[in-house]
């Protein structure tokens, strides 16, 4: 049995810590290179430990370097019968129509914006966001009440 006073020496439990360091601001969200570039940093040097630490949860190491971010999400399960299914790190739920509206009319907008070749950031104001979503609505809709959900 380990002693505490043994972790100190121990070469395996520095890697552990490292990795733990690494794993538990992932599972809390995401992780940008802009807001902590030295966890970053690291997470780029140990990506494929991290891979390999996650998978045990059935969990997958998403990271795009050239956007600068990284996050965790469930594994795609390829129908294996004989497997027994991993619960979901997070629940699904199912949205309201209002919001499935606005995140298929942004997708659109976004796809749009990235088609055109232009700027490299899509930022719209809030009156542009109600504008996309009116058009949907029942005429019946209470507009300002709209606006303040937007």
């Amino acid at each position: 049995m380990m002693k505490l006073d043994d972790a100190k020496t121990d070469p395996v439990a520095e890697p552990v810590h490292e990795l733990s360091a690494l794993v538990v601001p992932l599972l809390k969200g995401v992780i940008y290179q802009e807001e902590n570039p030295a966890l970053w940093s690291r997470l780029l040097n140990a990506q494929a430990a991290v891979r390999d630490y996650v998978a045990v949860l059935g969990l997958e190491l998403l990271l795009d370097e050239a956007e600068g971010y990284a996050f965790l999400r469930s594994r795609q399960e390829e129908d294996e019968e004989d497997q027994p299914t991993v619960p979901r790190l997070v629940a699904r739920r199912q949205l309201s129509y209002p919001v499935s509206l606005l995140l298929a009319l942004l997708r659109k907008k976004l796809a749009e914006f990235d088609a055109s070749g232009g700027e490299t950031r899509l930022i719209l104001s809030r009156d542009e966001v109600v504008e996309l979503i009116r058009i949907f609505l029942p005429e019946g809709s209470n507009e300002a009440k709209l606006i303040d959900q937007v």
